[in-house]
């Protein structure tokens, strides 16, 4: 890679590449840590000015090498397929970037995307954001700090509904956009870096099966999964299991997460985020997202009191807002990073793997 300069900027001006539903979500999030969208790029320039006011966008850019110039970090919003271009193009030009994940559709390019991010010193992050909620944070620090145990055993689920049927259809349903993987690469990435993250240990080995439940969609065969059973074992001893689905009736986006060990279990259901359940040999509760009673780390996420909910948005504001704290040079705890989009890379070819041959694979650390 040519030499680049790198600049730690003390505003945080953005040029958000793709127009769609996560494209508003950057682009609010932007807004709420006090940056400023330079300037968008749609799949088409049509659809770019039409979505302009609500992306906040100060102008409309037809040439993305143009936005990239423009901008002091890129956000990468566009199908899976166009990832790794795009990124690739931001860090060739000394730009901090936020790629939505999966980085990328298979993990070679994953890896080279990593490689390339680091070699240029840019800030490059991953909204794995589910890590931003409170109680998932507390979570994290109940463990970290032995209340929980020895870990003996996670499980849970990651279950949405809106491909239940026949007709319904997304980009992500084909393979050469969004990747071999459907389900895992776009949901159960999530659960297992919340695993991951909450206990501090990481996934060495998984058994999956993937079943499509619906095999044509808009008058054409599909290859990707709709639903994964996962059973894994742990470098620190756990065993576990997880089920991801997309065609799970009534689920909208229902992540649980239960975590056992000798003392202590926690559980978190993204539906109910206000709460973690607390589990003991003599009595159960759930305790409140309350500032007050938190851990350090999580009453920093907790931006309102007590009883006035907070949700998905909030956790990719402040997962914007960490990123942008440390493009200005400070290193905020927990914050993801493509070498975390590449670890998820890691796992999904173990689960692809197993899936083939139908026996347990290895997930390389």
């Amino acid at each position: 890679m040519a030499h680049v300069t790198i600049t730690r900027p003390t505003t945080y001006r953005a040029a958000v590449i793709g127009t769609g539903f996560m494209g508003r979500v950057h682009s609010h999030a932007i807004a709420v840590a006090g940056g400023t969208v330079a300037g968008i790029a749609g799949s088409t320039p049509e659809r770019a000015r039409h979505a302009a006011p609500s992306l906040r966008a100060e102008a409309v850019f037809d040439d993305i090498g143009a936005l990239i110039d423009a901008a002091d970090v890129v956000h990468v919003c566009v199908p899976n397929h166009l990832h790794a271009p795009i990124a690739l193009a931001a860090i060739a030009a000394g730009k901090h970037v936020v790629c939505e994940k999966p980085l990328a559709t298979d993990l070679d390019t994953a890896r080279a995307m990593t490689e390339a991010a680091a070699e240029a010193g840019v800030v490059a992050t991953v909204p794995f954001v589910y890590r931003f909620h409170p109680m998932v944070r507390e979570a994290r620090a109940r463990v970290a700090a032995g209340k929980v145990g020895r870990l003996t055993l996670a499980h849970g689920s990651y279950l949405q509904d809106w491909l239940l049927r026949p007709d319904d259809d997304n980009w992500r349903v084909d393979a050469d956009k969004g990747g071999a993987l459907r389900a895992f690469g776009d949901i159960g990435s999530h659960w297992c870096d919340l695993l991951e993250f909450v206990t501090g240990d990481r996934i060495t080995a998984v058994s999956a099966q993937l079943s499509t439940a619906n095999r044509r969609r808009g008058g054409r065969e599909v290859s990707t999964e709709d639903i994964v059973t996962l059973q894994f074992a742990t470098a620190g001893g756990m065993i576990g299991s997880t089920v991801v689905s997309q065609v799970s009736a009534g689920r909208k986006n229902r992540l649980l997460l239960e975590v056992s060990g000798t003392e202590a279990t926690l559980a978190f259901d993204q539906e109910r985020p206000e709460t973690l359940w607390i589990g003991g040999r003599e009595i159960n509760g759930e305790l409140m997202r309350d500032p007050e009673l938190l851990s350090e780390d999580a009453a920093r996420l907790a931006r309102v009191p007590g009883g006035h909910a907070q949700g998905y948005q909030d956790c990719f504001n402040a997962f914007v807002a960490d990123t942008g704290a440390a493009i200005m040079g400070s290193a905020p705890d927990g914050l993801p990073v493509f070498e975390d989009g590449l670890r998820a890379a890691r796992i999904a070819e173990a689960v692809a793997d197993s899936a083939r041959t139908r026996d347990w694979a290895e997930v390389p650390q």
